[in-house]
């Protein structure tokens, strides 16, 4: 009997020890080893009536800090002034630039838009782009600005509190990385240092200062990552409790947000997802965890991770469709049964047609009256994506004796497949027509042009007609595979001579086609490319009882799951090349950035915090590497996870290595465009794993050395952000020390677009003239781009430039394929860059445009001296030579060809470095120089 009596030991460790203290009382004790200390060992009793409620082994579900967020009142006032901090870099000259920076050009028109009620479509979810319009809307923003360009002076735009919304959310990331540490039971140290390494990460300060969609995309990731982890510490004391729920029902609302601000927060919900499985196996290998209490916490997750992020990201889809319930220039994008969800759509059956591709994004069958610079220089046919007259055919029978149809005194006869048939453009009375002559741009022999031929009157040739293929109906509608139907019946159209099919794809024409999509008759057609339908249809003799074939208007779920395949598709298609564009193997390495504005000889750039990117990098490749010599160990037989030191840091530095990889890796597999901005929510993971190293490697070290060394490596970290900070701010700084900056030659910021010296900038402000040994001219011709000759000390030709009369340097381009319908911007380059790499376009020969020369600037050729004297007897007023302008006498040099047509003079040309220029003289010299007008 006795021996089977084991006594129970007393509770453990004793009332009076730190670990029963208020949390308060506690913070002056040594901290414990765990984050959330137990305030009693269970017995086996205890231990099995905890199990039956659903607590975790060791726990009773007594009371604790909810989410494991031990932090004292000393840690939240610190976490105060860390946040202050952040406002003070993230907010520091927000309203500079006061013009148009980088995506801006996409984002901001995407507000507009909004506020507009007009439909666009974007590859992104619509949240972060609400946020950012609901700030402008507040401020009093009528959507009027067209954000076109890059470096466009912002007028009547409330661009601030449009750029406050990212800023802010950047500045919340800041205690987020902090609260997040402290859950995962890092020392207030360490959190200290991960909050500081993220409020001067030069990166990230740059994509959260503008309207931009990175710095909410990586608030959100960081959101979701410091709920979990609450919920995780909540799930290990006490499930099912109104706490738990709560951080379990924040984490789901949370993924939903942060893959309603774009797509790559599908990761983060890969990464949640994957830590979940782990959760639910562990569980079900504890006996303690019947198979019903299993159960409950399988289905209390699909709930709150699954459910509740897919109706938070219908709900934000809902609002898009319910804002935007207009027309607008994304209709081309969508099928005919959405466009006729927005306002002004109608439809009818009939022989005056509109035709819409089946298979790519272009839009309708189209012609205008301009004709190919090659080729058979006939009439352009093209695909274009809006609704249009030029849209409009008329369909008739071809098997005519060459006469003129009438198709009024006709009867009427529906088209059946293998008809032989005309398509007669309604505007230039054109017939649709192929022959023996290659396309503009696809110029290959199985490929014949498409162009419209003819004249009014003219009942046209065998080239204009065109057998009609039916190759599909609609089950609805027995009847659409026996004659042509609107909407129902998808055909195809073979040129009756040669045989090929009308076809169109994803190549677009030049500027001389308004860059619309290239249509041709291909002999060895995809089947997909060569297929068309009719969308609407007209004929005066159809009577008022006629059938009629109506759209079926699709509802929320249809068309929330047909803009999710056209986001998916235009995503896709971003395959072209940008001048900043990098890939994932450089992000790492921080091998180069991306140039977001260049004017008034300052530059905005794009890049990370070396030191910080860097011991990112370092933390990541020194976990991979000791985790794989952990493994080894195991395999020999060494028992290093007993250790409760090795399995704490291994799960938390393993939950971060996975976070960072899950983010990482998958853009490996990716065709399209990509961007050093698209590394920025795996740096957020990167960041967290080197402090959580930091922490293992000072953690046999008294507190005060830990917070010494933390305190060097912050001190390197504000270092580094200052050395690069001219960059973030676009304030201004001096070619020598951005020169010294380089620390990598692949970092192609441009140094010559800085002045030399400080007080350069404080004499004129900005868009002052250089040195003198550097001339920048004026010109005469008005408003735009022009070109000029600028000349050296001896009146040779030193460089040819186009000048923008608005800003001094060329203006660029942001990141291709968000505005899928804009104008195509061109390339950030500097002036020297420009200077030095002229465009590869076909030469334009044009006279030089005379130029005015301050005194400070080189002595005038004698040749120029010689035009002066013309324009003198021309305007026969007498000018003193130092205030007329000098032209050159070069005999038609090869200049840059302007990027638009500049505009009639006015009565004031612009003022260069001597003042107004005379405006007889600039009428002389127009008269003198008729081409450079």
């Amino acid at each position: 009997m006795s021996g089977n009596f084991r006594a129970r030991r007393p509770a453990s460790p004793p009332p009076s020890s730190s670990a029963s203290l208020h949390p308060q009382q506690a913070t002056f004790r040594p901290s414990p080893r765990f984050p959330h200390p137990r305030d009693e060992h269970l017995d086996a009793d205890e231990r099995r009536a905890a199990a039956s409620k659903g607590f975790a082994p060791g726990h009773s579900g007594k009371s604790y800090p909810s989410g494991g967020l031990n932090i004292s009142l000393g840690e939240w006032k610190l976490l105060f002034l860390i946040v202050l901090i952040a406002a003070g870099v993230r907010l520091f000259r927000l309203s500079k630039p006061n013009s148009v920076v980088f995506d801006e050009v996409h984002f901001g028109k995407f507000a507009s838009k909004y506020i507009k009620t007009q439909y666009f479509v974007d590859v992104h979810p619509p949240l972060a782009k609400l946020l950012i319009t609901l700030a402008a809307f507040l401020f009093g923003y009528d959507g009027q600005f067209d954000f076109k360009d890059i470096g466009k002076i912002y007028e009547h735009v409330p661009y601030v509190a449009m750029r406050m919304v990212p800023a802010l959310l950047g500045v919340a990331t800041v205690p987020l990385s902090y609260l997040t540490l402290r859950a995962l039971d890092c020392r207030a140290t360490t959190a200290l240092l991960a909050s500081l390494f993220i409020t001067f990460e030069n990166g990230l300060i740059t994509q959260s200062r503008h309207i931009l969609l990175d710095s909410p995309l990586v608030f959100f990731t960081a959101l979701t990552v410091f709920l979990w982890c609450g919920f995780c510490n909540e799930d290990k004391h006490r499930p099912f409790s109104s706490y738990w729920w709560t951080w379990l029902t924040l984490s789901g609302l949370s993924l939903g947000a942060v893959v309603s601000c774009k797509w790559v927060g599908l990761f983060t919900i890969a990464t949640i997802g994957l830590s979940t499985l782990v959760q639910l196996w562990t569980m079900l290998g504890d006996l303690r965890i019947t198979p019903r209490l299993w159960i409950r916490h399988f289905f209390a997750r699909a709930l709150c991770l699954i459910f509740v992020p897919m109706v938070f990201y219908m709900v934000m889809f809902q609002i898009h469709f319910l804002i935007l319930e207009n027309s607008g220039d994304g209709d081309g994008f969508m099928s005919s049964e959405f466009q006729h969800t927005l306002g002004g759509r109608n439809v009818a059956l009939g022989s005056t047609v509109t035709i819409r591709h089946v298979n790519t994004q272009g839009g309708y069958l189209h012609s205008h009256a301009h004709n190919y610079p090659t080729g058979s220089k006939q009439q352009q046919i093209t695909l274009y994506p809006h609704r249009d007259s030029n849209n409009d055919w008329q369909i008739f029978n071809a098997s005519t004796d060459g006469t003129t149809f009438d198709h009024l005194n006709s009867p009427l006869e529906y088209i059946k497949p293998l008809m032989r048939i005309k398509l007669r453009h309604t505007v230039t009375e054109k017939h649709l027509h192929s022959h023996d002559h290659r396309p503009p741009v696809s110029e290959v022999d199985f490929q014949n042009e498409v162009s419209a031929y003819g004249m009014p009157g003219f009942a046209g040739d065998a080239n204009d007609d065109w057998f009609v293929e039916i190759v599909k109906g609609d089950k609805r509608d027995s009847q659409s595979t026996k004659r042509l139907r609107t909407l129902r019946s998808k055909f195809r159209l073979r040129h009756a001579l040669t045989g090929c099919y009308l076809f169109s794809h994803k190549v677009k024409l030049p500027e001389w086609g308004y860059e619309q999509q290239e249509v041709t008759c291909n002999k060895n057609a995809v089947f997909d490319n060569s297929v068309w339908y009719i969308e609407t249809a007209t004929h005066p003799l159809l009577p008022s009882t006629a059938e009629k074939v109506n759209y079926k208007l699709p509802g929320f779920f249809a068309k929330f799951w047909e803009l999710q395949k056209v986001m998916w598709t235009t995503n896709a298609g971003l395959t072209d090349r940008h001048t900043y564009d990098s890939r994932p193997d450089s992000w790492p390495r921080l091998r180069r950035g991306i140039n977001f504005w260049v004017k008034d000889h300052r530059q905005i750039y794009l890049v990370g915090n070396p030191m910080v990117w860097y011991l990112s990098t370092l933390a990541v490749g020194l976990y991979a590497a000791v985790r794989g010599f952990l493994v080894l160990r195991a395999k020999r037989g060494y028992r290093d996870f007993d250790n409760t030191k090795v399995v704490k840091y291994d799960a938390l530095c393993g939950f971060l290595f996975v976070g960072w990889g899950l983010h990482y890796f998958p853009f490996f597999l990716m065709a399209r465009q990509l961007f050093l901005h698209h590394y920025f929510p795996a740096l957020y993971f990167a960041i967290l794993l080197s402090c959580a190293v930091f922490d293992l490697i000072t953690s046999t070290l008294r507190p005060r050395v830990r917070l010494q060394i933390a305190a060097v490596l912050i001190i390197l970290a504000i270092w580094n952000f200052q050395h690069l900070s001219p960059l973030a701010y676009g304030s201004p700084w001096t070619k020598s020390k951005c020169e010294k900056a380089k620390w990598l030659k692949s970092w192609d910021f441009s140094c010559n677009d800085f002045y030399e010296d400080y007080s350069q900038y404080n004499i004129g402000g900005a868009g002052t003239t250089p040195k003198a040994h550097t001339p920048v001219l004026s010109t005469i011709g008005g408003e735009g781009r022009v070109p000029i000759v600028v000349h050296d000390n001896n009146g040779q030709k030193a460089e040819e430039a186009a000048v923008n009369l608005e800003t001094v340097p060329v203006l660029g381009k942001a990141e291709p394929g968000h505005d899928v319908f804009g104008e195509p911007p061109k390339d950030i380059k500097s002036d020297a860059f420009v200077a030095a790499n002229p465009p590869a376009e076909e030469p334009v020969v044009q006279k030089e445009i005379s130029s005015v020369i301050p005194d400070s600037a080189p002595t005038i050729a004698p040749a120029a001296a010689e035009e002066v004297k013309e324009v003198k007897e021309k305007t026969k007023e007498k000018v003193e030579d130092e205030d007329l302008p000098a032209a050159s006498d070069e005999k038609d040099p090869v200049v840059e060809k302007p990027a638009a047509a500049p505009t009639p003079a006015a009565a004031k040309a612009p003022a260069g470095p001597l003042g107004e220029i005379d405006v007889e003289a600039q009428k002389a010299a127009q008269e003198l120089y008729p081409d450079a007008a």
